[in-house]
């Protein structure tokens, strides 16, 4: 699956909405875990502003890497960041990965070690 690394240096970002697990099966319940680790996989939806255009992004993140307080408007900064294409059943799009969601409030604490 392709992969693209998405450069955060010249944004700005901060959380539209805090941290929820993320769910594999809608009919069931199920929260999605990671393949490789079995962490649980949570979604952060943040507002990402660079040149001159605003975007909210749903953003995938394993719960070993969320650190801080992640209250709707708190600055974030978002490590390893990816965007992926994705296409299934005629529906397309990109969905948006990163190592960790990390508060830039005074008081983050580092992300745990996965």
């Amino acid at each position: 699956m392709r992969q693209i690394p998405v450069d955060t240096s010249a944004a700005s970002v901060m959380v539209a909405q805090p941290p929820q697990p993320k769910i594999k099966d809608r009919r069931t319940g199920e929260v999605a875990t990671d393949t490789e680790t079995g962490a649980t996989l949570m979604t952060v939806n943040v507002m990402f502003a660079a040149n001159d255009t605003v975007e909210l992004l749903p953003v995938t993140v394993p719960e070993t890497g969320i650190s801080g307080d992640l209250a709707m408007g708190t600055p974030v900064a978002l490590t390893g960041l990816i965007a992926r294409p994705w296409e299934r059943d005629g529906r397309h799009g990109v969905a948006f990965r990163a190592v960790a969601v990390t508060s830039l409030t005074a008081g983050a604490t580092k992300p745990k070690a996965a």
